[in-house]
């Protein structure tokens, strides 16, 4: 197999090489996340009204998507 002169200096990352990073970066932002959205809620919303508490879990519980997008449009892009 000739390797690929791109690689070789490391310019280019193969579509297989980003998807295992962006499985790594999804995993970790959500971990994160989950951790950020406890952290608030312990720290500010523990004796919240209810409907307060609603709007906080619906907005962390949509808000992961963002960056989750951004890391699978990333990770997906074809091999130059």
């Amino acid at each position: 197999m000739a390797p690929n002169a791109a690689s070789d200096n490391g310019e280019a990352m193969t579509q297989s090489n980003r998807k295992l990073l962006g499985l790594v970066l999804v995993l970790l932002s959500l971990l994160v996340w989950s951790v950020l959205g406890m952290w608030i809620y312990m720290s500010f919303l523990g004796a919240a009204a209810w409907w307060l508490l609603i709007g906080f879990f619906a907005v962390m519980g949509m808000g992961w998507f963002f960056p989750a997008t951004w890391i699978i449009r990333w990770m997906s892009k074809p091999d130059p």
